[in-house]
Formats: structure tokens, C-alpha cells, sequence
């Protein structure tokens, strides 16, 4: 749908990654900033703050970007001091932690995206020097047999795979899912996945909010299993870790708006709240395998 002056707000799935890369240059430019990213606002441009500004509650949904990437922030330096040899992050988008992250020299990053993203990205950040190994792989995660062909070639390089998903899968089918938590269990050296969910509710919320220009944009918000992360479990893999968005918002002091609201309401009605903010769950998620 378009906006102002007739340009759609979203003209690819693509554009998301830009209103992350925005998010993450808003918390960047604060005196008390939780982490610093010098490469976010080159990478969302001015196309990103006009995202972040067209786009219904585009600034204000911040503190969710800003709290999953704090939290992956945290996890992915410590399962690499546990032995993690290799991250492969797929749909890396815009993401800039193999240059930000006090990562050894010896790991191996590995970035899958779009060939034309890749590109951009790449061009972007030519100038730059990662912090570890890096390598980008353009490949269509959509195409089945392109997504198993470099699979199986970066997992047989390696001994222990971390398998980043952020902001990827509610935008893939359910079937497609499945599909890919198959296939990273058939990888033996993948050993863990690192990915963000929602519940239905919270979908159904973002739909509202963002669902006509998502269709504009040929993409579409549709995974969020009411069975929540035993979705994974036929598939071999099981919860490790969830790490809740709301509860380390408060804790990073970079909370929802209006969550004064939540607080209140747990002290005159926890066991109502509490049972009201199940459906309203997002978070990080580590999955291992089982």
C-alpha cells in the first residue's frame, strides 16, 4: 500500500532488515546506549528512518528490536566460549555482529540472504574489517534445493554450528518451517538454533498493524505456533532457553510502551495478567538438538 506521494512503504521483505538497521542506529546515538553499532545507520540510510517513520508504530516497536538484540547479543559470545566454531546466520539481512561482537579470530561466520541484499551489504561495509572469519553466501532461502545445497556444504566444514534465524521465520509458511528444522537436524554438526517467536495473538496484532503493507511487499507475517516451541520437538529439537522480550525489556530498562499498564495490573491481578501475558509471549528462543 502506498504512502505518501504514492510510494509504497514496504516494496520488499527486504525492507525489513532496513527498519532493524534503524532501530539499531536509535539506540546507538543514546548516551546510555546498551550497545553501539557504527555501521546501523549507514546500513538502514535514509530509507530506513523513512520506514521507521511511515510505518505505523515503525519508532515506537524499537524497544522489541533493541531487546532481541541485546539478548542475542549476550547469548552468541557465550555459547561460542563453549566451543560454537561456527554461526551460520541465515537471512542475515543487515545484521553487522561479525564487525561489532568481541568475537575470536578463529570463528567462522557465515551470512545467507538474497543475492541482491547481499550485495548491498557487502558494497556497504567494503571498507570494513570483521571481527572473525566472515563469509556471505547469496542463496534464496525460499528454493528448497538451493537452501539443502548450501546447507550441506557450510555444515560439512565444521564441527559445531550455532544456526541464527533472527526476524526469518514468521515470514515462512508453516510447512517451510518444518521443512528447515529437518534439514538442520540431518546437519549433525548443527548442535544449536537461535531463533525470536511469537504467540498467534501477537501475530494477529502485527497483521493489523502491518499486514497491508506486508501484501504490497509480496511478503507476509504468518508463523507463530500456538503450541509454541514444541512445535520443533517432532523435528529433534527442544527448547534450551527462552528469553522473554517483555520481562528483559524491564530488565534492560528499554521497556514496551504503555508497560507501566502490565505492572499495575499484576499487582492488583496476577494470576489474571499472568495467564493474559502467556498469550501475549515473545522472545528469544535457543533450540538444541535432541
Amino acid at each position: 500500500m502506498a504512502g505518501s506521494g504514492g510510494t509504497p512503504i514496504l516494496e520488499s521483505v527486504s525492507d525489513t532488515a532496513l527498519l532493524v538497521a534503524y532501530h539499531r542506529a536509535m539506540e546507538s546515538t543514546r548516551s546510555d546506549a546498551l550497545f553501539r553499532d557504527p555501521y546501523a545507520e549507514r546500513l538502514a540510510g535514509d530509507r530506513g528512518e523513512e520506514i521507521a517513520r511511515r510505518l505505523r508504530w515503525g519508532k515506537r516497536m524499537a524497544w522489541s528490536t533493541i531487546t532481541r538484540t541485546v539478548l542475542i547479543d549476550e547469548i552468541i559470545p557465550r555459547l561460542v566460549g563453549e566451543g560454537v566454531d561456527t554461526v551460520l546466520n541465515l537471512a542475515a539481512g543487515l545484521d553487522s555482529r561479525p564487525y561489532r561482537l568481541p568475537l575470536p579470530p578463529s570463528l567462522r561466520w557465515v551470512e545467507m540472504d538474497l543475492p541482491a541484499l547481499t550485495a548491498a551489504k557487502t558494497e556497504l561495509l567494503k571498507d570494513e574489517k570483521p571481527r572473525c572469519q566472515l563469509e556471505r553466501v547469496s542463496v534464496d532461502l525460499a528454493n528448497s534445493s538451493e537452501r539443502q545445497r548450501a546447507l550441506a556444504e557450510q555444515a560439512g566444514k565444521t564441527k559445531k554450528v550455532l544456526v541464527l534465524t533472527e526476524g526469518l521465520l514468521v515470514y515462512l509458511p508453516e510447512a517451510v518451517v518444518s521443512e528447515l528444522a529437518r534439514e538442520l537436524h540431518e546437519k549433525s554438526p548443527i548442535q544449536y538454533w537461535l531463533c525470536d517467536l511469537a504467540t498467534p495473538l501477537i501475530l494477529k496484532r502485527m497483521q493489523k498493524w502491518w499486514g497491508k503493507h506486508m501484501k504490497a511487499a509480496n511478503a507476509r507475517m504468518q508463523f507463530a505456533p500456538a503450541e509454541g516451541t514444541k512445535f520443533f520437538e517432532p523435528w529433534g529439537w527442544r527448547e534450551k532457553e527462552f528469553h522473554g522480550l517483555f520481562e528483559n525489556s524491564l530488565r534492560i530498562h528499554r521497556a514496551m510502551p504503555f508497560a507501566w499498564m502490565f505492572k499495575f495490573q499484576m499487582k492488583l491481578f496476577p494470576k489474571h495478567t499472568q495467564k493474559q501475558m502467556a498469550k501475549w509471549r515473545a522472545g528469544v528462543v535457543l533450540l538444541e538438538r535432541v
